[in-house]
């Protein structure tokens, strides 16, 4: 190991000059050292109360924002470290953040945004004085996002925006929303989209929390009231708001089908195995399974090259997604045949914290329609992939 890998890195040192190695190696070294150790795979996904302190240590080194351009305050690494960065988190069992400013809003404003908007929110993702939540799904427009119905109608130097949207990630943490919405109602459902920055404190919008079927409330549904917002809050041009959130979906089908989930509901099912003294019975199923998740390991290293090497993401990363979360289901599903009546449990059982069968398995449930649904994702993949109904 050389000197550059072992040293400590200085907070905003420039990383990329690092082989990939040495970068992996102090990568891992830094988030063993800096991790909150009471936050290493949490159950559920934190609010962003409990998630900040590793925000604020991650923001301190400069870490924060790994894929942004250095002059705007990121790492500005390449494709292939950023990677390694994704995967020594998952490593570690770091917990998700708020992150949808990070890896969302940031990354759109940097490339779609105006001076002033990247020059008022991007330090402010940065500080964590701004948190945000995603304005996309409706009621009627989940997978078929292009279907939403929120409008947003021009009304002399303001936007009024009228609607709802759902299954709004961290909605009651947030209080900033960037939204999609309807903004010429007689153009194709696609092209009459534009997408705005929307305070969550403005008059009009009501956030109201949704409890999941694992009684955790990291969901919320958001109304538009006659909202009204400035002209400038608008991203990009008038009807843009398609082609611009699109943009954000191929990195994010790869991240949803990384092999994560995956493996630490495997790496769940062999503990609960040891737990209740039938890990040898328990070798020819867990074996079985692993084959498996090697398998969608190959598979997710196919994408991740392409992203390794600049390369666009094509609409064929949705089998990723597919894949991973069918190969996530089934893994929890053996696990609650195992936990037997331990299953009903609310929470972690009471001889092993760190057993949790039941919401494991409720967890992996919503895997399979979050992101687009495995039912949508099939449906691009015979459409743009195999040319099939055409």
């Amino acid at each position: 190991m050389t000197d550059t890998a072992t040293a400590a890195p200085a907070p905003h040192a420039d990383l990329n000059p690092l082989s990939d190695a040495d970068f992996r190696r102090t990568v891992r070294d830094w988030i063993a050292a800096n991790y909150p150790p009471e936050l290493r795979n949490p159950p559920k996904r934190l609010h962003a109360a409990e998630a900040m302190p590793w925000y604020h240590r991650l923001s301190a080194q400069g870490w924060l924002a790994p894929g942004w351009p250095r002059e705007h305050g990121g790492m500005g690494l390449s494709p292939a470290k950023l990677l390694i960065m994704m995967e020594e988190m998952e490593r570690h069992g770091c917990a998700r953040l708020p992150d949808s400013g990070l890896t969302m809003v940031g990354p759109l404003l940097i490339a779609h945004g105006s001076e002033q908007q990247r020059a008022y929110h991007l330090p402010r993702i940065l500080s964590g004085e701004i948190i945000w939540c995603q304005g996309y799904s409706e009621p009627n427009a989940g997978s078929d996002l292009a279907a939403l119905r929120t409008s947003a109608v021009r009304d002399g130097e303001e936007w009024v925006l009228n609607g709802q949207k759902i299954w709004t990630t961290l909605g009651t943490d947030a209080n900033w929303i960037f939204v999609l919405a309807r903004t010429d109602p007689e153009a194709a459902k696609q092209k009459g989209i534009s997408f705005f920055l929307v305070p969550m404190d403005t008059p009009g919008l009501t956030v109201r929390p949704i409890v999941n079927i694992d009684r955790h409330d990291e969901f919320a549904e958001v109304f538009f009231d006659n909202v009204r917002i400035p002209a400038d809050a608008i991203v990009g041009a008038v009807n843009a708001g398609w082609t611009i959130a699109k943009n954000l979906l191929g990195f994010e089908r790869l991240f949803l089908g990384s092999p994560k989930q995956a493996e630490g509901a495997l790496d769940h099912l062999e503990r609960l195995a040891a737990h209740l003294g039938c890990k040898e019975d328990c070798a020819a199923l867990v074996n079985g399974l692993r084959m498996e998740l090697e398998d969608h390991k190959s598979f997710y290293a196919t994408f991740a090259d392409q992203v390794r090497r600049g390369e666009t993401l094509g609409p064929d990363v949705s089998m990723l997604k597919i894949n991973q979360t069918a190969l996530y289901q089934k893994i929890t599903d053996r696990i609650m045949e195992l936990a037997g009546e331990l299953g009903t449990l609310a929470g972690a059982l009471p001889d092993d914290p760190a057993l949790y069968p039941g919401s494991v398995f409720l967890q992996a449930r919503p895997s399979s329609i979050y992101g687009g649904s495995s039912e949508i994702q099939r449906n691009i993949v015979a459409k743009q992939v195999l040319g099939l109904g055409r």
